[in-house]
């Protein structure tokens, strides 16, 4: 005879006890969840994991430190079974189907009222998979489809057509350094709601392939600036698309934060009256060293790491980077926009007491198919980067980390 397939259902556990019967790494994995639906955890077991225990330090959970006892159910409302000891959790079963208590069993499913499904979030939807056949269930299997689905949910490619989720007003996204793959999870969602894309030109161009025919793209480098600066104007394609009741997203490279002008954006949205998210985005400053073979930081080496714009020069007077400072500095040194710029940036660290044979790694198109990675020191910097055709965009490494990789490229 077949056997009926569960009945799925939520339970809503705010304020109800909720009794966890083990401290290992099965609880380790689950208490999360449990905590963040609001329940009272009380945890019995005479162990528990740092992680574990950590969250009994915070409060966040109730810990016995003994093992489990008859009677520890009661008034349960749900208990987590998944103690060492089988005998102990058998007992436990036993008594959670006396006081009809919905109870699951790490060692045993079959003898458990109820199971945990593979489980997963994506903005306000809970997606939970649970197999029908006890005897072919196939956690791997299950996690493949929670994975599956929650993946489609987060980058747009699983919403219904008549149902597409909108989200008002505008979203500085961080388009991250160049690899599309490299874009947060969030940002790639919100770019499949868009009704209408700005979009730099150091952004990853390879996103808006994915956009469907209906999106409208806007180059922000061809936006009619008028009598507007270019960044005025940006600011008013945002204001008029969003006012339009559109969904608007600016696609900026990197984080919009870093060099990105992000925050002017805001400040028009904000006085215009249109809401605004902002998604972070990896910033080529860490990530694009990283891509090539360089930590920003390394121990033993240096302890910190600066980052700068060079897309003033040192004399110039609109110039607000310390540069005397800068060269006194022993850790790395991280420059973006400064390609046209390097030969007197090397020439002003050098003549504040850098040493002349500093490491330096250019790195242009970071993170892309068309990556590659330049060395020279901070004397020889100019004639290579003139040399070797070195074009923007390419971030910039000046720092002994240039040269802790297993392999430097010459």
């Amino acid at each position: 005879m077949a056997e009926n397939p569960a009945y799925p259902v939520g339970l809503r556990l705010t304020g109800r006890k909720v009794v966890v019967l083990g401290g290992g790494q099965v609880a380790q994995r689950r208490l999360p969840a449990l905590i963040a639906a609001g329940a009272d955890v009380l945890l019995v077991s005479p162990e528990a994991t740092p992680s574990v225990e950590a969250m009994a330090d915070a409060g966040e959970i109730t810990w016995q430190r003994r093992p489990y006892a008859d009677g520890d159910l009661a008034d349960a409302w749900y208990a987590l079974i998944a103690t060492s000891d089988h005998d102990a959790n058998t007992a436990a079963s036993t008594e959670a189907e006396r006081y009809r208590v919905w109870c699951v069993r790490s060692d045993d499913a079959d003898q458990a009222t109820a199971w945990t499904p593979a489980t997963g979030h994506s903005e306000g939807v809970t997606v939970a998979v649970l197999t029908t056949n006890a005897k072919g269930r196939d956690p791997r299997h299950t996690a493949a489809i929670r994975d599956a689905v929650v993946e489609g949910l987060r980058d747009g490619t699983l919403v219904a057509p008549h149902h597409r989720t909108r989200t008002p007003g505008v979203a500085l996204v961080g388009g991250g350094p160049g690899d599309p793959d490299l874009i947060t999870v969030r940002g790639r969602r919100l770019l499949a709601e868009a009704d209408v894309v700005i979009a730099d030109r150091l952004g990853p161009r390879d996103l808006l392939a994915e956009l469907p025919p209906h999106v409208e793209v806007i180059d922000a480098a061809k936006i009619p600036y008028g009598r507007f600066m270019a960044q005025e104007a940006i600011n008013n394609a945002l204001i008029e698309h969003a006012k339009q009741g559109k969904s608007v997203v600016r696609l900026k490279g990197g984080d919009p934060y870093v060099f990105g002008r992000g925050m002017e954006e805001l400040h028009a949205l904000a006085e215009a009256g249109i809401p605004c998210t902002v998604v972070p985005g990896i910033s080529s400053s860490i990530s694009v060293p990283g891509a090539a073979g360089i930590p920003v930081t390394h121990r033993g080496v240096a302890h910190e790491f600066t980052v700068v714009s060079g897309h003033v020069a040192p004399d110039d007077e609109r110039s607000l980077v310390d540069w005397p400072s800068l060269a006194k500095l022993t850790g790395t040194l991280v420059i973006l926009m400064g390609v046209d710029k390097i030969g007197k940036i090397a020439e002003t660290l050098v003549a504040h007491g850098k040493s002349p044979d500093t490491p330096v790694a250019l790195v242009q198109e970071g993170t892309t198919a068309a990556q590659r990675r330049v060395d020279a020191t901070l004397e020889t910097v100019a004639e290579v980067v003139q040399a070797q055709e070195v074009k923007p965009p390419a971030v910039i490494v000046i720092g002994a980390v240039v040269n802790v990789g297993p392999e430097t490229p010459q």
